[in-house]
């Protein structure tokens, strides 16, 4: 009769943990306004014709919030515009989407 009694309390402990579990994924989904931006500091000289500087950004990657400093980067054609990373309303909630050349 113990066994089963055992059972028993460890599927309730197990019923009962379980919402705790799933609000903790809610909040990565959800997470709060990001920090204020960094301090940018001394950008310098682009390193070449053809550079452009990329402003640092927070990025949202595994559940957290990190800041990524700003660079020099040469875009893949001439004609292309840097568009930062951005959260974008779903039906579901929001999501990160990282910065991308257009």
């Amino acid at each position: 009769m113990k066994p089963k009694l055992a059972l028993l309390s460890v599927t309730a402990l197990g019923i009962l943990l379980l919402p705790a579990c799933a609000s903790h994924y809610y909040v990565a989904r959800e997470p709060l306004a990001p920090p204020p931006p960094v301090a940018r500091g001394y950008v310098g000289v682009a390193p070449g014709p053809g550079y452009v500087w990329i402003e640092g950004a927070w990025d949202w990657r595994g559940g957290r919030n990190y800041w990524t400093p700003g660079r020099w980067v040469r875009p893949p054609h001439s004609r292309a515009v840097w568009v930062p990373g951005h959260w974008v309303r779903e039906r579901r909630g929001s999501s990160w989407r990282p910065g991308y050349w257009r």
